[in-house]
């Protein structure tokens, strides 16, 4: 079997309470998994936990085979820039700029070319040249979309990034993220109030009462 992409073990974690205690995860090349629950259980809290936002309280987690949160700051900066993707509910894109320069800004940084294939199957391919101010907030999701696989992660993480779609252009993006893992063996992380989106992942857990369990 193939080393996973991402472990973690024993992950704890509070702020004036506990959040959660003693998470076990893994996930492995071209595997999609969804963490799904309440507001407030502390899905977010965990992506970036796995994601090099945030160090646990305890716990080990171990990204690419390195222990995560022993590397240094350029080390950790060098993951966000090439290996890791990262998107997010709201697009954060960069207004006074097109589409194109938007996913530019991420080619550039992580030396890799953008593809028409990824603009085409996202249907964004003819709004490359608006300013992102013209683009529906659907089309600036997809436009931030393409920007983070434009960059070829190894691994995607995504807080809840099909919330604000309507439903046909939420299954659109995840075919899109979908087809990305299982053509490159990437992992995609996916948290999200969406069931309909979660059972399309190959793995389903759920986090609540502070545990997160494997739904089966």
């Amino acid at each position: 079997m193939s080393q996973s992409l991402l472990e973690a073990r024993g992950i704890t974690h509070s702020f004036d309470y506990t959040l959660f205690t003693d998470i076990n995860f893994s996930l492995a090349p071209s595997e999609s998994a969804a963490i799904v629950g309440r507001s407030g259980s502390g899905k977010s809290t965990l992506l970036h936990i796995f994601s090099t936002f945030m160090k646990p309280d305890e716990g080990k987690v171990t990204l690419f085979g390195e222990n995560l949160y022993s590397l240094n700051d350029d080390e950790i900066e060098a993951l966000r820039r090439y290996d890791v993707g990262i998107i997010f509910q709201f697009h954060y894109l960069f207004k006074g700029m097109s589409a194109m320069e938007n996913i530019e800004v991420a080619s550039m940084l992580s030396g890799e070319a953008i593809e028409d294939a990824i603009l085409e199957k996202l249907e964004i391919k003819e709004l490359m040249t608006k300013k992102v101010g013209e683009l529906s907030g659907g089309q600036q999701q997809r436009v931030s979309i393409a920007r983070v696989l434009s960059k070829k992660p190894r691994i995607i993480f995504a807080d809840e990034p099909t919330g604000n779609l309507d439903q046909e252009t939420a299954e659109l993006v995840m075919d899109v993220l979908l087809d990305y893992i299982k053509e490159t063996g990437a992992g995609l992380l996916l948290v999200t109030h969406d069931a309909s989106m979660a059972t399309r992942c190959d793995k389903t857990y759920r986090l609540g009462d502070k545990v997160l369990k494997e739904e089966v």
